[in-house]
C-alpha cells in the first residue's frame, strides 16, 4: 500500500482563477514518482485557508503534506504561521536545506523563504516556495529523504 500525500497551493491569484497554478502539478508528479498516492493539488487563498487545508489533509489520513507558496515576505504570505500553529514538532534541517539549495543554485533570494517543516500527528508537513524554480530546488532536496522521513514519523526502523 502506498503512502498518501496531499499538495496544498497557497495563492490568492490562482485560487481566484486569475492564472493556473503551475507549481502544484510539478509536486504531484514528483510524489507519484516516489510512490506516493496523491490527488490533484488543493488550491486555496493565502492565510487561514492554508491551515484549514493542511488540517483537512492530516485528518483525512495524509502521511505527507507539501505546500507551495505563501512563504515570502509580503503581507499576505502566511503559510509558515498557519503551519507552525499545527505542528507538534519542527524538523528545521529540511527547511534549512531547501533554502541552502536555492542559494547554492544561484538564487540569493532563496534565503528569504520562511518555509517550515515539521510533524503534525503522523504526518510530515513541508512548506516549499511558490516559484517553479523554488519548487524544483526543494524537490531536489526532498527526493532522497522523503520516504524515509515519512516512515520515521511513525517509528519505522532505520
Amino acid at each position: 500500500m502506498s503512502l498518501r500525500a496531499e499538495v496544498v497551493v497557497a495563492s490568492n491569484r490562482a485560487a481566484a482563477g486569475v492564472y493556473a497554478d503551475e507549481t502544484g502539478p510539478l509536486i504531484v508528479i514528483a510524489l507519484q514518482e516516489l510512490g506516493f498516492a496523491v490527488d490533484a493539488p488543493v488550491v486555496v487563498p493565502d492565510g487561514d485557508p492554508v491551515g484549514a487545508a493542511i488540517r483537512a489533509a492530516v485528518d483525512g489520513g495524509a502521511r505527507l503534506v507539501l505546500t507551495t507558496g505563501g512563504t515570502g515576505l509580503t503581507p499576505t504570505d502566511r503559510t509558515p504561521e498557519q503551519t507552525r500553529a499545527l505542528l507538534d514538532r519542527e524538523v528545521p534541517g529540511i527547511a534549512e536545506a531547501i533554502r541552502a539549495a536555492g542559494a547554492a543554485a544561484g538564487v540569493p533570494t532563496a534565503v528569504l523563504s520562511r518555509g517550515l517543516a515539521g510533524v503534525v500527528g503522523d504526518c510530515l508537513v513541508v512548506n516549499l516556495p511558490g516559484s517553479r524554480g523554488g519548487v524544483k530546488d526543494g524537490l531536489a532536496v526532498l527526493r532522497p529523504i522523503l520516504v524515509h522521513a515519512v516512515e520515521q514519523v511513525v517509528g519505522s526502523d532505520h
